[in-house]
């Protein structure tokens, strides 16, 4: 919000081209814009320059009448000007203006001019005489304003996206919320426990220091919030300030570095100076790593923009007396790139791990979104959390916008359990594509292919349950998808808990080589899924039988299983590759083999599944539960006849 009093800005000399009045300020007259001011000038121009030359010229003649006129006496005097001849009758008197008076294209010759000699006629030459006015106008005001515009439109685009140019480049591009204008609190957080415990430390030192100096304690200069996207970081900086009660100044990491050397440098002390002055504050520096990266090895040899805001960052943090209830945070899913004098004690002290929620901390975060959305009675918000392992606060924050927009498609009134696992599966598989057109032959292999990831899952030890079968196509290039839910959080994988992950994925190849004595190219992302998790087998888990409790390779850092970096330095021999490479294969022929195995001793089940889907399209948890368990219990020489009374009985 702007003041309506404020005054234009001094540093700016173009203040007056600015567009318009700020958002919500109605009692401030809107300024011109620029276009409007150039569109100004040049009409004047013209209609000034048409005015003064259209009364400057009357009626000429042809120059063959005036020389005639000349000839018989109509004309006694001539005035020779540098575009016209004037020529005055016998009758004219200048001191009446009246009498007649001939003008004529200037054209002079010498036989012009015997003329005039022959004839007795008087004649004078004349000095135009200029509208100085005029001239200085058009020859030096309307170049200048012309000059000036496009050179504040030029710069604005260069030196600054949020309204500033080149003399307010750098000037600080906060978005500063004044004290108690922020409304979150720490009620609005969930999922996050302890990184909430960490930071109510430093809302009680913001509210009283004085109990922590006493005793001579000192709160920590900078707090860098960790973690994976979307987990809250930026919400959590948010409540600190609302809990606090103080100024709260955000700006990004990008938003310091610009094209113009030293800018970046010159935003930073900006920020300190204004962070100094309304302290108690808490600045906010969104995304740190695009100018906290290390300078370790940098391609410029230090002479880098983005090195020399770094640099001033780091003096201004050893500057500030945070005595003053100064607080800094930050914000990175990052932290393997930051530059270590960021990170040492008196600078960043203090490093909170914002990680995505577990179990618990999803139905509190879907708790929080859902308050305003109208549910029916059947919604199991702790179901829908189980089923959305490894999501973020943002993930299930768009769940529950999706589930709502689902329902008003569908004409409801309220939010149903079925538009919830609609959103999940949105979310996890991508849309659904009823309207694509598929072969019956493809859609066979689909439905082999997904059954048979299906009872690879139902019976391998260790494997997460299956939740859905579909061969409804989905995103961009999913013909089907077996959807498999984890019951609880886990965040460690054994050996053999490895290797089933691996059988899973190679379930459906096998299931079409079974049915189909072919394969297809369906299973691409399944096998470089289960390639990918053997190659972690052998160099990053030390789990290869020649290099037990050896990694094999270096990565960047990560998150999460699965979430490392790619392989950027090895570490190791031709030779130890060249094993690594056959390990690789043996291994996957061997599950393969085991995988071909499983599923042919339970060919009866893979037909009647498949064929199930070809019917129905999508076989829910509870009647492939039920199949399965039959199927298990048997011992009629007829199981056929068994699972279509199973399937009878889960239908109705």
């Amino acid at each position: 919000m702007s003041d309506p009093d404020k005054k234009p800005d001094k540093n700016d000399p173009f203040d007056f081209f600015k567009l318009s009045p700020e958002p919500g300020n109605k009692n401030k007259k809107p300024k011109i814009p620029f276009w409007a001011i150039l569109i100004v000038i040049v009409v004047a121009t013209a209609l000034l320059n048409f005015f003064i030359m259209s009364r400057s010229t009357n009626d000429t003649i042809p120059f063959s009448d005036f020389r005639q006129m000349i000839e018989s006496g109509q004309i006694v005097s001539v005035e020779l000007g540098d575009t016209y001849f004037t020529g005055y009758g016998p009758s004219y008197s200048s001191y009446s203006s009246s009498g007649a008076v001939y003008k004529t294209a200037a054209i002079l010759t010498e036989d012009f001019l015997k003329l005039l000699d022959e004839k007795g006629v008087t004649y004078r030459a004349t000095v135009k005489q200029n509208n100085f006015l005029l001239e200085i106008l058009i020859n030096w005001i309307v170049p200048i304003a012309f000059f000036l515009i496009m050179w504040r439109l030029i710069f604005k685009r260069m030196g600054g996206g949020l309204g500033g140019g080149l003399f307010s480049a750098g000037q600080s591009r906060t978005a500063a919320v004044e004290e108690g204008q922020v409304k979150t609190r720490f009620s609005d957080v969930a999922g996050v426990d302890e990184a909430k415990e960490e930071l109510v430390e430093v809302v009680d030192f913001l509210k009283s220091p004085k109990k922590y100096t006493d005793i001579g304690g000192r709160i920590p200069k900078g707090v860098l919030l960790v973690g994976p996207p979307g987990t809250g970081k930026t919400l959590l900086a948010r409540a600190v300030a609302g809990e606090a009660g103080v100024s709260f100044f955000r700006i990004s990491g990008s938003d310091f570095v610009e094209m113009f050397v030293g800018v970046g440098a010159s935003r930073v002390r900006d920020l300190f100076k204004q962070a100094r002055d309304k302290a108690p504050c808490i600045v906010f520096i969104d995304e740190l790593d695009a100018i906290g990266k290390s300078r370790v090895n940098s391609i410029n040899g230090g002479n880098d923009e983005r090195e020399q805001t770094l640099n001033q960052l780091l003096v201004e943090m050893d500057g500030f007396d945070n005595s003053k209830g100064l607080i800094l945070l930050a914000a990175t899913n990052r932290p393997d790139v930051l530059d270590p004098a960021l990170l040492r004690p008196g600078r960043f002290d203090r490093q909170v791990v914002v990680d995505r929620p577990d179990v618990k901390g999803r139905e509190a975060i879907l708790k929080i979104h859902s308050k305003s959305v109208k549910m029916g009675s059947d919604v199991d918000l702790a179901a829908i959390a189980r089923t959305t392992s490894g999501f973020a606060g943002a993930d299930l924050a768009n769940i529950v916008n999706e589930a709502a927009l689902l329902a008003v498609r569908a004409g409801r009134k309220l939010v149903s359990m079925e538009d919830f696992d609609e959103a999940v599966e949105k979310a996890v598989a991508g849309l659904q594509k009823k309207s694509r057109v598929i072969k019956e032959k493809e859609r066979r292999t689909v439905a082999y292919h997904e059954t048979g990831h299906a009872l690879v899952a139902a019976f391998t030890e260790g494997a997460d349950k299956v939740h859905k079968i579909s061969i409804v196509p989905r995103g961009v290039a999913a013909l089907g998808y077996t959807l498999q839910m984890p019951e609880e959080d886990r965040y460690l994988r054994t050996e053999n808990e490895l290797y089933g992950e691996i059988d899973v994925l190679l379930g459906g190849r096998a299931a079409e080589q079974i049915v189909f004595n072919e394969i297809s190219t369906g299973a691409g992302n399944d096998l470089q899924r289960a390639t990918d998790i053997i190659r972690r087998i052998l160099t990053d888990y030390g789990m290869s039988k020649k290099f037990r409790n050896v990694v094999l390779s270096q990565r960047g850092g990560g998150y999460g299983y699965g979430a490392a970096e790619p392989q950027l330095v090895r570490d190791y021999s031709e030779e130890t590759q060249t094993y690594i490479d056959s390990e690789l294969a043996r291994i996957m022929d061997e599950r393969y083999k085991h995988v071909v195995k499983l599923l042919e001793s339970k060919r009866v089940l893979l037909d009647y599944i498949a064929e199930r889907l070809l019917d129905k399209e999508i076989m829910e948890q509870a009647e492939f539960q039920d199949i399965v368990s039959a199927e298990a219990n048997l011992s009629a020489p007829k199981p056929q006849e068994q699972l279509e009374a199973v399937s009878d009985a889960s239908a109705e």
